[in-house]
């Protein structure tokens, strides 16, 4: 089907929280077949987080669990009984790939190693989302993205100007997760076409840390070479750092701000002079060529900073609309949310929650063939415990028995 190019995929994922649970929902906008694997009795442990975010009023859609848990069938099932782990067997052998988070204490103890499940499917691509990676002396260690994606990986201390006199958090929840799935996601589509054209199966292996440290690669890079950490621009810095004025983050007169991004300064200043009515600053001396402007860039971003300061972030915004350079607006949350661009391109998306009412995701940041995802909402927990069972061939007895044994939910 056009727009879903994992329809046909079954994916079997025993995780929770965020990180590894959002590659699974990112496979589901897909087209995948994801089914989630809760236990039994306390479910995902992320169900009980409620004071992380906001349940819609008047319902029960906790966007805290519809952004990483979209499009999956969830069956609840106590891993530590015999009987369980032969149902996620029977799963297994009906899936292409197999998800877990869990550590590796965990994963030996439920008998859900690499091992233990390529025992079952020999040729199931099986993947692990880590905190710290897979070897090394903490590889036995768990974690979160705000201390493993954006403190330990440089983000934190990249984006902390001194000025500030601390370190700033991350831009919002789940951020260093939701990028991690984005990234353990490809890591399955490169593995299933290496299945495709080799007939081997992967096992495919991504951390937080090391998604952190490629986020922010670029200053690390630089820091091999130089040997000292990347310098943190300080707040409303005004192109300073790289000697260009058109490059910074600049206050309007109703406190917002406005980023200005024109790596090519002699290009863009004097269309840019006239969008601020100072057309006569593109034949100043000082400005009228490309080395002028970076030779006194200090004075043209002062002069810059100036003119953005005398009018209001909605009335730039509007102003610059016709101009070719490169700008933004700052926006917060709720502006994203209604951003026209992503709007027009289909990465909001609208779905039906449990009860009944119409509600609205960001969806995975890939399309296929022009088509936008059109994700579900996400399962209750255990919601689809019988239907599964009933796929997998098990009568009303059989299922009865399972709950008597306390196996499933």
């Amino acid at each position: 089907m056009p727009g879903r190019p994992m329809q046909g995929v079954r994916v079997v994922e025993v995780a929770q929280f965020t990180y590894v649970p959002a590659a699974g929902a990112v496979l589901a906008d897909w087209g995948a077949d994801v089914i989630k694997v809760e236990h039994a009795e306390t479910g995902d442990a992320q169900r009980g987080f409620a004071y992380l975010g906001p349940v819609a009023a008047g319902g029960n859609f906790a966007p805290l669990m519809e952004h990483a848990n979209r499009g999956k069938r969830s069956i609840g099932l106590a891993l530590e009984k015999p009987e369980a782990l032969a149902v996620l067997h029977d799963i297994v052998r009906q899936s292409d790939v197999f998800v877990t988070n869990f550590l590796p204490d965990a994963r030996a103890r439920l008998h859900i190693d690499v091992e233990d499940i390529r025992a079952v499917n020999p040729d199931i691509i099986y993947v692990r989302g880590t905190a710290l990676g897979v070897r090394g002396p903490e590889a036995d260690k768990g974690g979160y993205d705000q201390p493993t994606f954006w403190c330990r990986a440089g983000g934190a201390a990249g984006i902390s100007a001194p000025e500030l006199g601390g370190i700033l958090g991350m831009p919002g929840p789940a951020f260093g997760d939701s990028i991690g799935g984005m990234t353990i996601a490809g890591g399955i589509a490169a593995a299933l076409f290496a299945r495709k054209n080799t007939g081997e199966p992967s096992v495919v292996d991504v951390s937080l840390l090391s998604v952190g440290a490629w986020a922010n690669g670029l200053a690390v890079d630089l820091s091999l070479v130089s040997g000292e950490p990347w310098d943190p621009a300080p707040p409303e810095h005004s192109g300073g750092r790289v000697r260009n004025p058109l490059v910074g983050i600049f206050r309007t007169s109703d406190g917002r701000y406005l980023n200005l991004n024109m790596m090519q300064p002699g290009r863009y200043w004097p269309e840019f002079c006239k969008y601020i009515e100072r057309p006569e600053l593109a034949q100043d001396a000082r400005f009228d060529s490309g080395s002028g402007l970076m030779e006194n860039h200090a004075a043209a971003a002062a002069l810059v900073a100036q003119e953005i300061a005398r009018r209001p972030l909605s009335e730039w915004s509007e102003r610059l609309k016709t101009f070719d350079g490169q700008w933004a607006p700052v926006q917060d949350s709720v502006e994203v949310g209604q951003d026209v661009q992503l709007r027009a391109n289909g990465f909001i998306a609208q779905l039906t929650d449990v009860d009944g009412q119409t509600r609205e995701l960001v969806t995975a940041p890939v399309q296929f063939d022009e088509v936008p995802a059109t994700p579900t909402r996400g399962p209750e927990f255990a919601e689809h415990t019988e239907e599964i069972l009933q796929g997998l061939g098990h009568d009303e007895q059989s299922i009865l028995d399972l709950r008597l044994a306390n196996a499933v939910t």
